[in-house]
Order: C-alpha cells, then sequence, then structure tokens
C-alpha cells in the first residue's frame, strides 16, 4: 500500500489511525445546555472528524475538539462523566447554542464577524488554513487556482470553506453536504475531484486511509477555532477563556495536540492568543 502523501512538513513514519487516541467518556446525547439536571452540561462537538471530535464504534469520543472541551467542563466544575456530548454538524451550531441545546460548542468552529452576530466566541484554541484534498492519484489538482475548470469541489453547508469557494472561485462546480465524511466517501468513489476544508480536518481523514488521498497545495485562508457560547454571556465567555489559558500554560494543550494530531504528522505549533474581546 502506498505511503500517506501530505505535505512535507505533515510527513510521518508510521501513520497511525487518529482514532485510536484515547478516549475521554461520553455519554448519550440530549438535553439542553443544562439538561435539565444542574449536575450535568451538555457540549456541542463533530462525531465524524477524525483526530479532532470522533464518535468510535464504542459510542465514545476522540479527537483534539473533545479534549479541549472536556478540559474547559473540568474547569467549570464538570468531571467527564457529566458531559452529555451533542452532535454539531456545521449549519447547525449557531441555532443548537441560540436555542439552549447546548452549553457551549467545540467543532472546527471558526471565528468570523458574521458568526459574532449570533454568537459569542471564547479563544481562539487553534489556527489552521483552508486546503485540498484529492485522491492519491490525481495528477490536475495542484492548488486553489486548478480548481477553476470547472471541477467538482465538496465541502460542507454552512461552513466557512463552502462560503470562500463560492465567494472567490466561481468556475467552481461546489457542492455542499451535511458532513465532511460524507464529502470524503464522495471522493473516494470518484463522484466530485477534491474535498476543502481546514487542512487539519483534511490530514485526519487522509491519516485514517492512508495510501486513498494526499492533500496537495498550499492553504489559502485563515481559520480561527474558537469555542461558541451564548450571545452576551461574558461570564461564561471569561470562565472559557481562562480555562484555555489554563490550559495552554500547563502543558495540556500540547499534549492533547500531540496525542490527536502527531499521529498525522503534524507538529504541535504554539497556541494562539486569547481573544479578551
Amino acid at each position: 500500500m502506498p505511503s500517506l502523501s501530505v505535505p512535507s512538513r505533515w510527513r510521518a513514519a508510521g501513520v497511525v489511525a487518529l482514532a485510536l487516541a484515547l478516549p475521554f467518556a461520553a455519554t448519550a446525547c440530549g438535553g439542553g445546555g443544562g439538561s435539565g439536571d444542574s449536575d450535568k452540561i451538555v457540549i456541542g462537538t463533530k462525531f465524524d472528524q477524525p483526530g479532532l471530535g470522533l464518535r468510535n464504534p464504542d459510542g465514545k469520543l476522540t479527537g483534539f475538539d473533545v479534549d479541549v472541551a472536556t478540559y474547559v467542563a473540568g474547569e467549570l466544575g464538570y468531571a467527564p462523566d457529566k458531559i452529555e456530548w451533542k452532535e454539531a454538524p456545521s449549519g447547525q451550531r449557531e441555532t443548537l447554542i441560540q436555542n439552549d441545546q447546548v452549553k457551549y460548542i467545540a467543532a472546527t468552529y471558526s471565528i468570523t464577524d458574521a458568526r459574532k452576530e449570533k454568537v459569542d466566541f471564547a479563544g481562539p484554541y487553534l489556527l489552521t488554513g483552508q486546503s485540498l484534498l484529492v485522491r492519491e492519484n490525481n495528477t490536475d489538482i495542484t492548488g486553489a487556482a486548478s480548481l477553476q475548470n470547472n471541477k467538482k469541489l465538496c465541502s460542507v453547508t454552512g461552513s466557512t470553506p463552502a462560503q470562500k469557494i463560492k465567494d472567490e472561485y466561481a468556475g467552481v462546480q461546489l457542492q455542499q453536504y451535511d458532513t465532511y465524511s460524507a464529502c470524503i466517501e464522495a471522493l473516494k468513489n470518484g463522484a466530485i475531484d477534491a474535498v476543502t476544508t481546514d487542512e487539519v480536518i483534511l490530514a485526519g481523514y487522509a491519516a485514517q486511509q492512508p495510501g486513498q488521498f494526499k492533500i496537495v497545495g498550499d492553504t489559502f485562508s485563515e481559520e480561527r477555532y474558537g469555542v461558541g457560547l451564548k450571545k452576551d454571556d461574558a461570564e461564561l465567555r471569561t470562565k472559557i477563556n481562562d480555562a484555555l489559558e489554563k490550559m495552554e500554560s500547563s502543558g495540556a494543550w500540547k499534549e492533547a495536540f500531540d496525542k490527536n494530531l502527531g499521529p498525522a504528522g503534524i507538529t504541535a505549533p504554539a497556541p494562539p492568543k486569547i481573544d479578551r474581546y
């Protein structure tokens, strides 16, 4: 089987499936932001993104976002067994927060001015950028510029990568699915030519299925992942920011990064400065 083809900065010996990272305990989804039980907290994350937020066959969740959310919950007084996880697809994140279905969301949630009109953000806790994933044998897509020749590109409804393609790459046939895992399946069976989202997400999928996909070109955006929460809840935002800073300064942030994203060959960067707006 061919080796994983990712940019040299992410090449690592012996790519390990990210889903093998030690999981945190996860309970069944449900309930509102308080779950009707003051001893519980409901947190939103992705369920289908290796290395970031992945629900395993045994029902447990693993990933960097999961670890960040769990650490924050601990600082708020909730042990892992007091967390109820709720799936937070890209197009539903603001609604979940506004309707009090979750207390907060850590789900590859890029901080943007448009989203800050609807929800607040703590963080950022990770910086990344938009890139492209193609099949291993693809030779005609080498970066964003090569998408203009009527290529079929997949991203997720409600995501910032999808919006960037619509705004800046009119010559692309953009297809929007509900999840990135659906995009990956379409790429695998040849229904589309490439998948676009943040490079760190694509690396997780590539590492999960070595020899099938490769990341091409340079990143063409900057994404700042934050923890989404209810608009104007300054008290909670401050508490989450305090927790994120503690996670970074204690070394727990790097430990979580190395555990979840290191197997894809990604070296932990310096954690980003928290924005105390």
